[in-house]
């Protein structure tokens, strides 16, 4: 009898701890967080200061770090924070990229209201990872992966479908216009995404935060320790497992719509499983189930395929050596030594060093 009412009040506690409300601090962003978002801020104002420092070429690439932050942080609500692994992530982002031209190309009045294209390609991202996401509650691990490594392989290949030219543009893809500044501000097109792509990026990562803060976020990461358990606890896994695939399609898609309007130009083969797998290396290296390691993972993704072949002829003409390596051969080489080093990511990398160095 005593064991039988220990366990119903271990069990009574669990349930408490799960349905409570959570502290104020727990909410609160430390200071650090606001510090690198006023740096961001006056970033581009630098190009003013010191000339040829921070060049528009330089704002569209760390525009592009932070769109590709947006696209692993997606994924890492997936499978970071609830467990379903994705093979197939780039598949929303070819849907959100889409939506978004489509929307831009064969709306006269669109160009002027490019804004609209974000809620747009968000709710129809939704719908496609939340529709997904009901067959795949049957689809556990590997089977799982399995179907979204299909989806990854199917959009790029639907997207030049005959049917679809009229809207798709095929196989040549829709080339569009870079939105223009506002009220007559005083930027010039890559300084106006760069600040246009930093707001959405923050807006996002503190809306996953306080999610994750919440009762909804310890219910998902409680489906990813143990689902029996949370089932038991009476946690509908079920909808939170198809919501948070929705959800994180719609990040997902968001990032894909950003992409439309910061290059000018989708086309399907920008698509392929390859986009997928970075996204994917960009969670892991950057640190799983970590909000940091997301934009560190975005940082990764570009920085290292835009400076793989740089470092490849760097290795070949500058130090002489004897190794004509490819880009791909650098960039796998630089997978294995962070990986090595830095098992839990650069983000987890950096915890445990800081936990180190306080002793």
């Amino acid at each position: 009898m005593a064991t039988t009412e220990t366990a119903a009040a271990a069990d009574a506690v669990a349930r408490q701890a799960a349905t409570a409300e959570p502290p104020a601090r727990a909410a609160a962003v430390k200071p650090w967080v606001w510090a690198v978002v006023a740096v961001a801020f006056v970033l581009p104002l630098l190009k003013f200061v010191i000339p040829g420092v921070i060049s528009d070429y330089r704002l569209f690439v760390i525009s592009t770090m932070m769109i590709a932050a947006i696209a692993v942080l997606g994924l890492n609500l997936l499978t970071g924070f609830n467990g379903q692994i994705s093979l197939g992530h780039g598949a929303f982002y070819a849907v959100g990229a889409y939506t978004a031209a489509v929307m831009l190309d064969k709306i006269s009045w669109m160009p002027d209201y490019y804004f609209l294209t974000i809620p747009a390609a968000a709710v129809m991202c939704f719908v496609v990872g939340y529709l997904f996401g009901l067959p795949a509650l049957r689809l556990e691990g590997h089977y799982l992966a399995l179907a979204t490594f299909a989806l990854a392989l199917a959009v790029p290949q639907l997207l030049k479908y005959k049917w679809l030219e009229g809207l798709t543009g095929g196989v040549q893809g829709v080339v569009l216009l870079k939105p223009s500044p506002p009220f007559g501000l005083p930027l010039s097109e890559d300084q106006w995404l760069y600040y246009y792509i930093l707001v959405i990026m923050v807006a996002l990562y503190f809306i996953a935060f306080n999610i994750l803060r919440g009762r909804n976020g310890r219910a998902m990461m409680a489906i990813r320790d143990h689902q029996m358990a949370a089932d038991t606890m009476g946690i509908d896994t079920a909808q939170y497992k198809t919501v948070t695939f929705g959800i994180s399609a719609a990040y997902t898609g968001i990032a894909g719509a950003l992409s439309a309007s910061a290059i000018a130009y989708v086309a399907p083969d920008s698509f392929g499983f390859f986009l997928s797998i970075s996204l994917l290396i960009g969670l892991v290296v950057g640190g799983v189930a970590s909000l940091a390691g997301s934009i560190i993972g975005g940082v990764f993704t570009v920085l290292v395929q835009n400076s793989a072949q740089a470092l490849s002829k760097f290795v070949k003409n500058d130090l002489g050596l004897p190794f004509d390596l490819s880009a791909y051969a650098v960039y796998g080489i630089l997978l294995l030594i962070l990986m090595y080093v830095m098992p839990l990511g650069i983000a987890g990398g950096i915890v445990m060093a800081w936990r180190r160095l306080r002793g």
